[in-house]
């Protein structure tokens, strides 16, 4: 049997539809009532460890997503408690969403990722790290006033779309060979005046509107730190992953 953490997210509904058609998955969630329909349901509370010891027992193969808590540390704990449970459970492999460069780096975004990949090294478990670039979803660009407006230098992002990333999840969660791997999922490489060019829109480049996360993205941006790329995404989903510049196509021919 396969559980689903923090089910009741974007992503982890995602994964449950995957699922559905392939293998017994239980979805696990903090709160019932926020559950995708059609499946089992287990509580699951990141914050009792109770709850998770109980929702991950008899569970084979254990999709840990990632916390949505923003604190670092209530989230490292809470991903701590998590990879303890699932031990504690005695689950068969562990398969945790991480982040790109969790691996090396132990500051700032990704502090709490490295220290849930070294939690997870450390349990004995066998397990699959999945590590996401930024979600592609809100990156896509919108024309506004007949022309296409961005800060980011004009540089590359490699985001992926959460419908990639979902489905990735489920190929490793069903399938062979992934167990004892880490997996840097960058998805195809694209950039705002490329988006721009697609469209048939001219682009412009100004200044970052402020402080703020989106300020601090498109400094990353700026400094062709989104630019890595590598082909992982593509061997797990056995496909190429979608483009923005496709998604950006779709969004401008529908109408609004």
């Amino acid at each position: 049997m396969i559980a689903v953490s923090a089910a009741s997210g974007a992503l982890g509904r995602l994964v449950i539809a995957h699922l559905r058609t392939r293998a017994e998955v239980v979805a696990v969630v903090r709160d019932p009532g926020r559950a995708p329909e059609g499946v089992p349901v287990r509580r699951g509370d990141y914050d009792d460890p109770a709850s998770l010891r109980e929702a991950f027992d008899g569970i084979d193969r254990l999709l840990l997503i990632s916390s949505p808590e923003l604190d670092t540390a209530r989230r490292i704990g809470q991903h701590l408690a998590a990879v303890a449970a699932a031990k504690d459970a005695g689950v068969g492999a562990v398969v945790f969403t991480s982040f790109l460069g969790a691996d090396t780096a132990a500051t700032g975004l990704t502090e709490a990722y490295h220290a849930t990949e070294r939690a997870v090294l450390g349990s004995g478990l066998p397990y699959t790290i999945l590590r996401h670039p930024f979600y592609g979803d809100p990156f896509v660009p919108r024309v506004s006033g007949g022309e296409l407006t961005a800060s980011t230098g004009g540089r590359g992002l490699n985001t992926a779309f959460r419908s990639d990333l979902a489905e990735a999840a489920a190929n490793v969660l069903t399938g062979e060979g992934h167990l004892g791997r880490a997996y840097d999922l960058t998805g195809p490489l694209w950039s705002h005046p490329e988006v721009a060019a697609a469209l048939g829109v001219p682009y412009r480049e100004v200044p970052d509107a402020g402080p703020g996360a989106m300020s601090w993205i498109n400094a990353q941006v700026r400094a062709g730190l989104l630019e890595r790329q590598t082909p992982d995404l593509e061997r797990v989903l056995g496909r190429p992953a979608e483009t923005v510049v496709s998604r950006a196509l779709e969004l401008h021919a529908t109408p609004r």
